[in-house]
């Protein structure tokens, strides 16, 4: 990993919280990199090499856990879901939930219903240990 100053791992920390949030009005990848103060490409690069993910694969991360989270806890539907945590189609929204969570978005909330209705409770656990149970 390249030496990175202080004050540019400070930026970048800072960009990284800003892209972990899933909030309604999401700052593109190039906003995000004119507030951290480098050019979009190099804020990239220089992301990627310091937390091993690009921006975007953090962006899409932190709106995977939201999903997760109201899959389990909401009565809304997935479309829903996949609208209020940023996606702008069911399809890519799927896509991209079954590739890290390993169950489509309404397996998982079934499966995760399921759970809780047997065992009267149910623990959120980081998506690591999830497919692990899931491949049992």
């Amino acid at each position: 990993m390249p030496l990175v100053h202080r004050d540019v791992l400070a930026r970048l920390c800072r960009a990284r919280d800003a892209l972990r949030e899933t909030t309604e009005c999401q700052p593109s990848i190039q906003q995000v990199a004119r507030q951290a103060g480098i050019s979009t490409f190099h804020f990239i690069r220089l992301f990627k090499a310091c937390f091993g993910e690009t921006p975007h694969q953090v962006r899409v991360q932190a709106q995977i856990e939201r999903a997760k989270r109201l899959l389990f806890a909401s009565e809304q539907s997935v479309t829903d879901i996949c609208l209020e945590v940023g996606f702008s189609s069911l399809g890519s929204f799927s896509y991209a939930f079954s590739q890290r969570v390993g169950l489509s978005p309404s397996r998982y909330q079934e499966r995760v219903r399921r759970l809780v209705r047997e065992k009267g409770e149910m623990e959120l656990t980081p998506g690591c240990l999830t497919l692990l149970t899931a491949l049992k």
